[in-house]
């Protein structure tokens, strides 16, 4: 037997079909890191239109975890597909690196400032733990394949950045937009600070609630608010709270004016009496109280009760009924506690009608000296004696546990409290602020369209933005305030300006250096410096001025923000009101938000339940790769599952993806594209048909890019991979590549082909499968630069002349789509005689198709081709007016006959000997006498000119 295994053009390649990702990849990072792609890209884009993706800093505490790993995913896959599009598009990352996280770490590692270390020596171990801890996330970061200006990003604790926050501040107090003002805050007991609203998450809490009698003080003005004699028993206005250690600070009673209320005469275990309660909340008070005998006394509006005196239930303090739109008809009484220390509209009804808004509550969470019966307990601790006081003074009408939402710190998960305290704010409206940032809102594309509503709500009800921290670590407020009034200094804005020279050449410490007064002149000694520190909401709220002033790649407005949902709360909305208060305009021209990672069954990842996967798990066993294939494919506009099986099943896709540009490499040894590509006129219908939907498939993936659609792609390329190439295009394919003359068009036409696939593919891929487009991109022929990174889409040749592909070309006009839809009919009867095993593959098999026009003539257009579409030895068409040849011989067992939509299908094993070289039964195997065993088409492919292919 002859040996024509040297005859044949089997693929070769370095490509290896395993990925093998955990060890290519850091390879491959040192090589890019070697070669300075960044630069490079910046260099080759240079001049082009420009598009900027700034960077929100993720914290600088801890390791990376999977949600970090899916925001550094998404920006990294627009970077790279907008350099693909041809813009210049840098990517500067960033970091946060102050705050109270920080200066716990350090608390732990040393001890508390004060003991042992003083404040300038706990500042240098903070800055000295973030560095640590940004090295260790720029390591993760980059090992996810992220390009970017690694070695050069912005960090909120660099003293350029932090002068540059201080200039940005100064533009606030010129436009008098800062001013320190006595309000309730959310404050933390841990941080001992005040939080912006930011900071604050709401989780359930179980507290007990209580129902608290405010005793009337004149009966008489009750029964002429409601006209009627009241009965001669005690009277009261009973209200119902969850956080009965505010009610040392109580100072009123609020009602709705607007509320029908009702007095109820009962008794309730304490002798008869009156209470005025809501008339929608009667039954609900009436069964939580047990009246079970009760009778309606009289009934007015709210607003008849206005400045009614009431008894303050354990102080001997009189408050009285106030009105406000806050009372609501979802809980309780109808008539709330009012403490304008401890809540906003408490605060507002205080300011309303002219009430004390003291707050009882020092900053560790104890009563002040000066607060009877609980001075210097804790809030937690006083809750028991408050229970107790008001039991004993016949001040209780019900308690119970109740679970409710409640404030918590979004860093400890602690509850925290309204507190009134001085604090320094930016005006949301004294200045036109939120009005001006909610036009701006209108002006931005968000991504998804949902986030401008979600925004234009919470610019709409915040109040006032509270910026100081009474902390260490952070930068200052670069205010001087007169030492007996409070007031600022009147040249506040140049003072800062001047401060900010001062820290950009000696830090954040020079602030706290006395010499720095010196700048005051003769108001030296009528003014000092505030403490507090900044919120770390301005120090990343300010970035995009910071960035876009200190690094010259970076134009304002940037194109695109891109973080989490809770965002929207919190960098997104703190970029917007800085920008607009500094410019007034937006930072950004577009918003994108993703959503959480969560497991397969839809639950938060957590260590408890076992369902966490770090990103360094990932990559270190399945690769990079394999978590930004993920990313893409994942819908990121709502919530994101992962899991170990997830995974598995994108490694599974992975692997076809890859299969297929291996099939392509492999192919393509021996072809050169400046020597060997064939013109469009000479190419083979099915080739031409193959670039056809390459480029309609690229135009679907470049807009895909365009909209943010990522899934879109990495559902369109698979598709692309499995069903057009693998399915049947490049199926069809291997018996010209592997049997035709390797100089041959036939062959030479496919390779165009793929050639062009493989160039455009490996740029679909280069955002999502960076490592692995790389690696394809060093398999490639033809001259190319050092990175995939460099380039841009490649451009698919289109088909010669006007109108139609090459239409004065024989192969031209074949309806593939009709002949697909046949030939999947075939391979589903092939399939069932193979599963039988009557044949052991398709080209054991002769297949006859009976039909009508048009599709019979478009199958025989084909002729002796048509066999191999279908992967058989033999096809024919028989048409209505042909008379149906005899079929091959066979055995009815052996037959198979099927139908589609008027489509019979025939199937018989070949009777025929098997061609050794190319596999196909056919009758003229050994009529060679040179070639006794190979058919008379591999004869020609042999010793002859070779075959001519015009349709596949």
């Amino acid at each position: 037997m002859t040996d024509y295994k040297d005859t044949l053009n089997l693929p070769r390649t370095r490509f290896p079909m395993r990925g093998n990702l955990a060890k290519r990849e850091p390879e491959m990072l040192e090589r890019w890191e070697q070669q300075d792609i960044y630069g490079q890209i910046r260099a080759a884009a240079k001049g082009r239109p420009r598009f900027v993706l700034h960077d929100g800093p993720p914290y600088a505490n801890g390791d990376i975890h999977l949600g970090h790993a899916l925001n550094q995913v998404l920006k990294d896959i627009i970077v790279k597909s907008r350099t693909l599009d041809g813009y210049d598009a840098p990517y500067v990352p960033g970091w946060d690196c102050h705050g109270l996280p920080i200066e716990h770490q350090v608390e732990r590692r040393l001890g508390k400032q004060g003991n042992g270390l003083d404040a300038r020596e706990f500042r240098a171990a903070c800055r000295e733990f973030a560095g640590e801890q940004v090295e260790r996330q720029r390591v993760d970061r980059k090992r996810l394949g992220a390009i970017g200006d690694w070695d050069r990003p912005y960090l909120t604790m660099d003293r350029r950045y932090e002068a540059e926050q201080l200039r940005a501040f100064a533009r606030l107090l010129k436009r008098g937009l800062v001013f320190r003002g006595y309000k309730p805050v959310h404050w933390c007991l841990n941080c001992r600070s005040a939080l912006a609203e930011a900071e604050v998450e709401y989780r359930d809490k179980r507290s007990y609630a209580v129902d608290v009698r405010f005793a009337v003080v004149d009966r008489g003005e009750l029964g002429r608010a409601l006209g009627v004699a009241v009965p001669d028993c005690p009277a009261s206005i009973p209200i119902w709270t969850t956080t009965s250690w505010t009610l040392p600070g109580n100072r009123a009673v609020a009602l709705n004016a607007a509320l029908q209320y009702v007095l109820v005469e009962t008794d309730v275990g304490a002798g008869r009496e009156c209470l005025l309660v809501a008339e929608d909340m009667l039954e609900s008070v009436a069964n939580r109280y047990g009246m079970e005998d009760r009778s309606v006394v009289g009934a007015a509006p709210g607003a008849a009760f206005e400045r009614l005196e009431l008894r303050h239930p354990f102080f001997d303090r009189v408050v009285p009924v106030v009105l406000g739109e806050h009372v609501t008809t979802d809980a309780g009484t109808g008539a709330v506690h009012t403490a304008p220390g401890h809540g906003h509209e408490d605060f507002a009804m205080g300011v309303e009608y002219d009430l004390p808004l003291d707050c009882p509550v020092d900053g560790d969470g104890r009563y002040l000296p000066a607060t009877a019966l609980f001075a210097g307990q804790h809030i937690d601790a006083a809750g028991r004696g408050i229970f107790e006081t008001l039991r004993e003074r016949g001040a209780l009408l019900h308690s119970e546990r109740v679970d409710h939402s409640y404030p918590h710190c979004w860093r400890h998960r602690t509850p925290v409290i309204f507190r009134a305290t001085p604090q320094w704010f930016i005006r949301m409206d004294q200045g036109g602020l939120r009005a001006e940032a909610l036009e701006q809102v209108a002006r931005v594309a968000w991504t998804p369209d949902w986030g401008e509503e979600r925004i234009r709500g919470m610019i709409r009800d915040r109040p006032d933005w509270c910026i100081s921290r009474q902390r260490t670590w952070g930068v200052p407020i670069p205010l001087f305030v007169h030492r007996e009034s409070g007031e600022m200094h009147p040249d506040s804005a140049e003072l800062a300006l001047q401060v900010a020279d001062v820290v950009e050449q000696h830090g954040i410490d020079a602030w706290f250096d006395p010499g720095l007064r010196e700048i005051l002149g003769d108001d030296a000694e009528l003014y000092e410096p505030v403490t507090d520190v900044m919120d770390v909401w301005l120090d990343s709220g300010f970035s995009h001025h910071v960035v876009g002033t200190l690094w010259d790649e970076v134009s304002l407005p940037v194109d695109l923000y891109l973080e989490g949902s809770d965002q929207h709360r919190g960098w997104f909305q703190s970029s917007l009101l800085t920008s607009v208060g500094m410019y007034r305009r937006a930072p950004y021209k577009g918003v994108l938000t993703h959503g959480f990672t969560v497991d397969e069954q839809g639950r938060k990842m957590s260590k408890s339940l076992g369902n966490v996967i770090e990103p360094k798990q990932v990559y270190r066993t399945l690769g990079a790769d394999i978590l930004r294939l993920w990313v893409a494919a994942t819908d990121y506009r709502s919530e994101m599952s992962v899991s170990r099986e997830i995974l598995t099943r994108v490694s599974d896709a992975y692997r076809r993806m890859r299969n297929t540009q291996r099939f392509l490499l492999g192919n393509l040894h021996g072809f050169e594209p400046d020597r060997h590509q064939v013109l469009d006129e000479r190419m083979v219908a099915l080739d031409r048909w193959a670039l056809d939907r390459a480029r309609e498939l690229q135009g679907e993936v470049v807009r895909a890019y365009e909209r943010y659609e990522f899934h879109r792609i990495y559902h369109k390329v698979h598709n692309f991979c499995v069903v057009d190439m693998g399915g049947f295009y490049l199926d069809v394919l291997k018996d010209r590549l592997y049997t035709t003359p390797a100089e041959g068009v036939p062959r030479r036409s496919a390779q165009t082909a793929m050639y062009h696939i493989a160039e455009a593919m490996v740029r679909w891929l280069a955002p999502i499968l960076s490592f692995t487009a790389e690696e394809i991109w060093q398999e490639l022929p033809g001259e190319r630069g050092d990175s995939v990174l460099l380039s841009t889409w490649h451009e698919i040749p289109e088909p010669d002349g006007d109108g139609d592909a090459a239409s004065s070309t024989e192969g031209a006009g074949v309806d593939w789509p009709a002949i697909l839809l046949v030939r999947q009919q075939v391979t589903v009867q092939l399939e069932a005689l193979r599963a039988d095993g009557i044949i052991g593959s398709p080209l054991d098999a002769n297949v006859a198709i009976d039909c009508a026009d048009p599709l019979a003539a478009t199958l025989k257009r084909l002729g002796e081709e048509l066999r191999f579409v279908f992967i058989t030895s033999d096809a024919i068409v028989r048409s209505q007016t042909d008379t149906p040849p005899p079929p091959p011989r066979s055995t009815d067992s052996d037959t198979v006959a099927g139908t589609m939509s008027g489509v019979g299908i025939e199937i018989v094993p070949s009777p025929h000997e098997k061609c050794v070289r190319c596999w196909h039964k056919r009758a003229d195997v050994g009529q060679h006498a040179e070639h006794p065993e190979i058919c008379s088409r591999c004869v020609c492919n042999v010793d002859g000119p070779g075959e001519t292919r015009v349709y596949a």
